[in-house]
């Protein structure tokens, strides 16, 4: 089995992640397993950018230990067409550092209140930086495009989840293997799953 540290303390983000490479050769372990308690400011300003400062905080535990092994970050976020692209990247922190998820989605329903329907597209993007055990640094983009429902409707999924509506379900109503198929996150994995076939697993 080919380990991977995944660099998150997102519960949610690792379980999805396990869940789309169960049957593979890639073992999943969250960063707590690996022993590695830190949570890396993420102060750039593109998915991108943040995903890299998560994995190489957690590279640069591993190179002091002396240790080295895959490490994947991801980072994702809604970006909504009548709101020039917010929350974007920063999602998670847009209501406020302390908002619940429930915070936000009021956040953004209240903002979305006077857009008609015809104009409430929206998309989810993650873009997910794979660190090498030689130190390459790649990266992967996954989309889903859908639109925003006027109120929160399932009871699966997270953060926005229940707001976001995908061939006339919201995530949060998808069944979870449903949504693993079809995800922003699913589609920058499944890159990612690519990538180890080609120059690992094989």
């Amino acid at each position: 089995m080919t380990k991977l540290i995944l660099a998150t303390n997102n519960k949610n983000k690792l379980r999805e992640i396990r869940e789309m490479l169960a049957g593979t050769e890639i073992h999943v372990i969250s960063q707590r397993e690996a022993g590695i308690d830190l949570d890396a400011e993420e102060t750039g300003t593109t998915f991108a950018e943040n995903a890299a400062i998560k994995a190489q905080a957690i590279r640069t535990v591993m190179q002091e230990r002396g240790e080295s092994c895959y490490i994947l970050a991801d980072d994702s976020g809604l970006s909504v067409d009548a709101l020039d692209g917010a929350p974007g990247v920063y999602s998670a922190r847009w209501a406020g550092e302390d908002a619940t998820d429930a915070d936000r989605i009021e956040k953004l329903l209240t903002e979305m209140r006077d857009v008609p329907d015809g104009q409430r597209g929206a998309h989810f993007a993650c873009v997910m930086c794979l660190i090498t055990p030689d130190g390459e640094q790649l990266l992967f983009t996954g989309t889903v495009e859908g639109t925003i429902m006027r109120e929160p409707r399932g009871e699966n999924g997270f953060g926005y989840d229940p707001v976001f509506a995908y061939e006339g379900c919201s995530f949060a109503e998808i069944p979870a293997a449903r949504k693993n198929t079809v995800s922003h996150r699913h589609n920058a994995l499944a890159q990612v799953e690519d990538w180890f076939r080609k120059h690992v697993l094989d």
